[in-house]
Order: C-alpha cells, then structure tokens, then sequence
C-alpha cells in the first residue's frame, strides 16, 4: 500500500464506524467546504486542506512522500522519541520499517485533538439529551482542552522521525470509531443482565484476556456485580474525556451503564452520584482493539506489522496473537 492509501483507509474506516453515521459526516464536510470557500485568501492559506474530506483532525500523515510504498509497519499505542528511536535501531539490525504508526496523536495532530471533542455532543444527543444542553455542556470542556494542549512540545517526536527519515502517522478517533462501535454493537446482540456480564463479554474478547494477565483488565468502578445494567452507553470516542456535567443528563436520558477507557476521579463521583455503572474496560487494552479492527484490514492488504508500546496484536480474521508476552 501507499502511504496515502493508508491514511485514506483510516479515514474511511473511521467514517464506516462513527455513530453519528455517513450521511452526517458527509453534512458536517460540506457545511466545511462551504465556509471554507467564504474564506478570505490570507485564512485558506493556513487552512488544514485535509479537514475537507478528513473528519478527524486528529489523524494524520505527520512526516513522509505519500506516494511511498509501505511493505512492513512499527505500530503501538504511543509512539513517542523512544519508539522512534526504537524503529531506528530495529532498521540497523536488518528489520525493515517502512512507517511509524502510532494510536495516540503526535504533532499538528496532537494539537488539534480538542477538534474531535464535537462528536461527544453528537452522541449525547442520541442518548436522548438536547443538542443545546450538550453543546453547551461541552463548550468549556473542549476550550479546556484546547487551552491545555497548547503549552505542550506537540512536534517533539515527528521532528526525530524526520531527521531519522522514517515516516510516521497517527490514527487516533478513527480506531476509538472502531472500538465504539464493536462494543454497542455485541452488548446489543449479548443483552448482558447484570454488570458482572458486562465485564464478562468484555473479558471473552482476546484483547481484554491479554490485559487481565497484565493486571489491566476490565474492573467496576462504580456500582457492583450484581445491579442490573439498564441502557449501556460505550463511552470510547471523541478525543478525550468529556464534561463531568454529562452524567446527569445521561442519568435523566436513562442510561444504566457506562462502559469507559479510562475516568478521571472527579467524573466518577458524579457517575456515583447519579447512580450510573461504571466499568473501565481497559485503556491500552481498549486502544488495542480499536487499533487491531483497522491493522486486520492492512494485513489483508499484505502489509506487515510489528507491534510495540503496549498494542496488544490480536488478528480478529486469523486469531492471531502475536504479542511475545501473551501468556
């Protein structure tokens, strides 16, 4: 595959799995295009020409020709300097890389994370809570989280990639698409009864089997074993943890259950306090399962990967493990 080819199955696959569904997407792109075309000439010179036809501003091709044929990929979780460095080393001992690859967003990508944040008004709307209630719920929440990614070295490890001459990219919300939609699809066609089935069918998929073993697995945070688990909401998208305020509207939209990456403390008090479960399926665990439902597809496309920083390989079309410590 080409590079391009490569981020262009990204995108799409991202757009396949996104709750919002095509048709939305497709209304969100051209209600882009149009202001971009109202632009003046000095505001389309610093515009992002992949926001037309890429919905996810934090998925990019950070550093390489697009046209370069990919062979064989490092890819993890977080590929930061040390996994650049990594891949340099592994190309002095004969393994041949041909792209970084990495979950978490670097660069340009990393600093336009807050972008995505959007699609969590989406979602809560589909929960049943006004648009308005959630866009304006979310509205500090996402300037927050723009605010905080300013001061960071965003180009710190795509600058080494470029001196080491290895291409990289990221693919971050297109694979939390993934991973969402998988989840809400089995637990609709499972019908789970109590919260300890919930964390059962999570832990029968292989990716949450490995993080078991890693003492990473799924675990109830808030609400206990044996409480029913009502409407399950899988909370795994859009960029970052949303706005604490969310919990009472999605108690009062009559959500049961939420099955999450990861909580901040503070959410999770206000989950406890409106009486809705919690599991954390796993961070890592969760990335990696995202990250195998798009990497499977570039299997299929006869290209290589090797995987580092906590991904955790599982080929969902072959059953292949190929994590060395899996146990």
């Amino acid at each position: 595959m080409k590079f391009r080819e490569i981020y262009e199955l990204a995108v799409q696959k991202g757009i396949a799995a996104d709750l919002r569904g095509e048709a939305e997407i497709a209304r969100l792109l051209e209600r882009l295009r149009k202001e971009y075309e109202e632009m003046k000439e000095s505001e389309k010179a610093e515009f992002d020409q992949e926001r037309l036809h890429n919905p996810f501003s934090d998925t990019r091709m950070l550093y390489g020709d697009e046209n370069l044929e990919i062979e064989s990929v490092l890819c993890g979780i977080d590929m930061e300097v040390g996994e650049v460095l990594l891949a340099d080393r592994l190309r002095d001992k004969g393994q041949t890389i041909d792209l970084i690859l990495a979950h978490h967003p670097e660069g340009k990508a990393l600093a336009a994370l807050y972008q995505v944040m959007h699609l969590q008004e989406d979602l809560l709307a589909q929960l049943g809570v006004p648009i308005n209630v959630a866009e304006g719920i979310l509205s500090g929440r996402i300037a927050e989280v723009g605010r905080n990614l300013m001061p960071l070295n965003h180009n710190r490890a795509v600058d080494v990639a470029r001196l080491l001459d290895i291409p990289m990219m990221c693919v971050h919300t297109p694979a939390d698409n993934l991973v969402t939609n998988f989840l809400t699809r089995l637990f609709e066609e499972k019908k789970p009864e109590t919260v300890r089935e919930v964390v059962k069918i999570l832990k029968e998929l292989p990716e949450y089997a490995a993080a078991v073993k890693l003492n990473s697995g799924p675990t109830i945070v808030v609400g206990s074993e044996k409480r029913r688990p009502g409407k399950i909401f899988v909370d795994m998208t859009g960029g970052t943890g949303g706005a604490k305020e969310a919990y009472e509207k999605m108690a009062i939209a009559g959500v049961g259950t939420l099955v999450g990456m990861h909580i901040a403390e503070g959410h999770r008090k206000e989950a406890e306090k409106y009486n809705i479960n919690v599991v954390i399926a796993g961070h890592i665990a969760s990335d990696s399962l995202g990250m195998n439902l798009f990497l499977d597809e570039m299997e299929q496309r006869k290209v290589a990967i090797l995987p580092t920083s906590g991904l955790i390989r599982v080929n969902r079309l072959t059953k292949t493990h190929k994590r060395s410590d899996r146990g």
